[in-house]
């Protein structure tokens, strides 16, 4: 006998949730999704790219008692490390010390990552577990962005068993300082360059 789930969006898709589902007129729409194939359970090259890419993660875990918790990570592009297909891992940044999500990971291994970029409208939701590493300055170093001014106290290693993307409904589009900075210095450099022709040109035809 095994526990293992039919599909892989068993894991949040609960007989309670799916009666729901049935209730509100969705099952159909999603039974169809699970007989295509539904979610993954194995990170693309898509993905690994889209996690590349980000510089914010929450994740999300529970005590023994399963009361919730969101914390917030974040770093530069690079922080959030793809180490094989199904491991994402990075380094834990020393913080206030509360230590809330080391504790509910003793207790409890379920955890999921929230990944969601304001610029592109894309949020991606992936359940898994994770591990909390203590010790290992090898991989410590590996995990550690280089040149980033944090201290790191122990490593996440988070396993992926699903992952769906939502849709882009309701997200705000919003954009890094650095980027709408750089987007902005590139706007500036331009506008010189065009003054700077105008003058030219009309300095041209005032002798011509």
């Amino acid at each position: 006998m095994t526990n293992d789930p039919a599909y892989p969006s068993d894991i949040a898709f609960t007989p309670t949730v799916k009666a729901i589902q049935a209730r509100k007129g969705s099952r159909e729409r999603y039974e169809r999704q699970e007989e295509r194939g539904g979610w993954q359970t194995r990170i693309t090259a898509d993905l690994a790219g889209f996690i590349g890419a980000q510089t914010s993660a929450f994740l999300a875990t529970a005590n023994a008692q399963g009361q919730p918790y969101i914390q917030h990570r974040g770093g530069p592009p690079g922080f959030l490390r793809v180490l094989d297909d199904t491991t994402i891992g990075f380094a834990d940044f020393a913080g206030n010390r509360q230590f809330i999500t080391l504790g509910n990971l003793a207790e409890n291994a379920k955890a999921q990552l929230f990944l969601i970029d304001y610029a592109t409208r894309q949020r991606v939701k992936i359940w898994g577990e994770a591990r909390v590493v203590e010790g290992d300055a090898e991989l410590t170093a590996r995990l550690m962005p280089q040149g980033y001014k944090a201290r790191p106290e122990q490593v996440i290693l988070f396993k992926v068993l699903a992952w769906d993307v939502n849709c882009n409904q309701h997200i705000p589009q919003r954009f890094e300082a650095a980027d709408v900075d750089a987007a902005l210095a590139e706007a500036g450099r331009r506008i010189a360059a065009l003054e700077a022709e105008v003058k030219r040109l009309n300095g041209h035809a005032a002798t011509a």
